[in-house]
């Protein structure tokens, strides 16, 4: 018996899904604890691809049960694409639930984050543009109206609740940001085709939860990563909830005393998408390298990622936000044809080194990074099985990379396929 929580230690990206995935593996249960659609998680299995951006990374395994807790924010439309998509490849689904507490984005919402991006103009900050700040904004601000998944099993009480929120929603479109006004009928008919499809799917899972940590192994999984945390963050450069370890006791109702290990999750490198500080980012030949060796575009938004050496400072400072037990290292082999890679052990601020993340994140933009530099492997390490069968280089970099982090690692993946990752 035990819970562990899988956690971006970066700015997102990281490769949770595949993480997840392989733990998923003889699991009784993996939940979401936080995020919505803004999330892209990619399993590849047999030369399949899966992109996953609503559904917890377990769902390829029927005998696993799959939650989409109270912490997490649907987008009906999304959810009934991907339950689609995935059925037509032949995953059932059946395995997935979703609480009844859980927010649902709706059109006002993607609407309201569209225009709130354009009103920004050279402030924007960079959403992807689904809705997610909007929903968990009305969340927060305790609207008696907001819609969770509960309010979509009747009709009749969804369309009350339309209405009810159009009245405030309608007046910040038009008079605030001269937007249309949308009608209940428009709403309703956007979110009535996916209803057949999710309704089987809503349910009390607090129960389930409890069951799965009492019988076996529970995975809790997070979407995003560390410095995207709306305290802990690059603010205002970050998402609106808390990928954060902490985050999976606030979103799943697990208590912190359950949870046995935290996995972080770790590019062998770094990357980014969108605004913000970025100490380490790569503005030459070798940037554009790792971004296309690494296929760096958005699962999500299709954007091109910002590339740049491993930022060990992040890594530290994430290995304590999130009491790391554990690291799973992705993307190693992206870095096989570097004669040299560099890492960033400390930042220089005002003539002075700093080992971890300025607390006033606003100083991020001031650091200068202060490298190591290490020797690359100069070969594949794309069919290695085994520590033991990779180049001592490579070795080394990942003891490098533990050190930075204080904590063991977990496994190592070598290539996209599930089978390229070397457990420890």
């Amino acid at each position: 018996m035990s819970v562990r929580v899988v956690v971006g230690a970066q700015w997102g990206d990281e490769g949770k899904g595949k993480i997840t995935d392989i733990l998923a593996e003889g699991t009784t249960a993996v939940v979401r604890y936080q995020g919505g659609n803004n999330a892209g998680h990619t399993v590849v299995v047999g030369g399949e691809e899966f992109k996953l951006h609503l559904i917890p990374s377990g769902i390829l395994h029927e005998e696993t049960l799959c939650v989409m807790a109270a912490g997490t924010i649907i987008d009906p439309i999304c959810m009934k694409e991907e339950i689609d998509g995935l059925r037509e490849r032949g995953v059932t689904c059946n395995n997935l639930r979703v609480s009844v507490n859980a927010h649902v984005i709706m059109p006002y919402h993607r609407l309201l984050d569209r225009l709130q991006e354009e009103a920004r103009g050279r402030s924007s900050i960079g959403t992807t543009l689904r809705g997610i700040g909007p929903t968990y904004t009305d969340k927060t601000c305790r609207m008696p109206q907001s819609i969770r998944m509960v309010d979509l099993l009747d009709d009749d009480r969804l369309r009350e609740m339309i209405a009810a929120q159009l009245e405030q929603k309608n007046a910040m479109i038009t008079a605030v940001y001269g937007g249309e006004p949308l009608t209940v009928d428009e709403v309703f008919e956007e979110i009535a085709p996916t209803l057949a499809t999710v309704r089987p799917h809503i349910a009390d899972v607090r129960g389930p939860i409890r069951e799965a940590i009492t019988a076996g192994n529970v995975i809790l999984e997070g979407a995003q990563g560390t410095f995207l945390d709306l305290d802990y963050g690059t603010y205002p450069y970050v998402t609106s909830s808390h990928p954060v370890s902490g985050g999976a006791c606030l979103g799943t109702g697990v208590g912190p005393t359950e949870i046995d290990a935290v996995i972080g999750v770790v590019k062998a490198y770094t990357t980014r998408v969108g605004a913000g500080a970025f100490p380490t980012e790569l503005f030459d030949q070798t940037g554009d390298r790792l971004r296309t060796r690494g296929a760096e575009f958005g699962t999500t938004t299709g954007r091109p990622r910002r590339c740049g050496w491993l930022d060990g400072v992040a890594l530290r400072t994430a290995s304590e936000l999130n009491s790391m037990t554990h690291m799973a290292v992705t993307k190693l082999d992206v870095l096989d044809e570097e004669e040299t890679i560099r890492i960033a052990v400390a930042y220089e601020i005002d003539g002075r080194r700093h080992e971890r993340m300025p607390e006033n994140l606003d100083r991020l933009g001031e650091a200068t990074a202060i490298y190591e530099e290490l020797p690359g492997w100069r070969k594949s390490v794309g069919s290695a099985t085994s520590l033991e069968e990779m180049p001592d280089e490579a070795r080394r970099y990942v003891d490098r990379m533990a050190e930075l982090g204080s904590c063991d690692i977990w496994g190592v993946s070598v290539g996209p396929a599930r089978d390229q990752t070397i457990l420890l």
